[in-house]
């Protein structure tokens, strides 16, 4: 049997409730996943590539246990199929939080269907408890210094409090 490798893009900036969510329905369906952090050079993000790379691993190496074996995480610059395709994804996992996420994601992947028609696209809608997380606003949240606990892992709560002490 073939292996489904799946690879799943963002950001990850921060790693929040509603990645995870997602990150865990795609372990349902694949054996393999590439965690695909998009690094653009035109953009300054909180974390850096590493220290994003650290929090998922610490994360999955507490919360999913012989699963976390499953994840490898890698940067990627340019087209997602172009990455995709890298690592041997014959899946591209989307994450769906509303009506808006879909008609957006819905273009993306036609787009990349007929870029790269090898790949199958899978949108995966998050759970209600989850839906209305966005990384940008955990951001902004903790920089006015709320909490953001309740939306992202114990790891990551930690690492932005630790960011935006003054």
């Amino acid at each position: 049997m073939t292996k489904r490798i799946a690879f799943y893009a963002g950001s990850f900036d921060p790693l929040t409730n509603g990645h995870l969510d997602v990150l865990k329905g795609a372990l349902t369906i694949a054996d393999e996943i590439f965690v695909g952090i998009g690094v653009q050079a035109s953009k300054q993000p909180l974390f850096s590539f590493a220290e994003r790379v650290d929090l998922i691993e610490r994360w999955a190496a507490e919360e999913l246990g012989e699963d976390a074996a499953k994840l490898h995480i890698v940067s990627f610059e340019g087209l997602l199929v172009e990455a995709a395709r890298k690592q041997g994804a014959s899946i591209l996992i989307r994450g769906l939080r509303d009506g808006t996420d879909l008609d957006y994601e819905m273009q993306m992947a036609g787009m990349n269907e007929t870029m790269a028609p090898d790949l199958q696209t899978i949108f995966l809608p998050a759970s209600p408890s989850v839906r209305t997380i966005t990384a940008t606003l955990v951001r902004q949240i903790a920089a006015m210094g709320g909490n953001i606990r309740p939306f992202v892992p114990a790891v990551v709560a930690t690492a932005l409090e630790a960011k935006f002490k003054s």
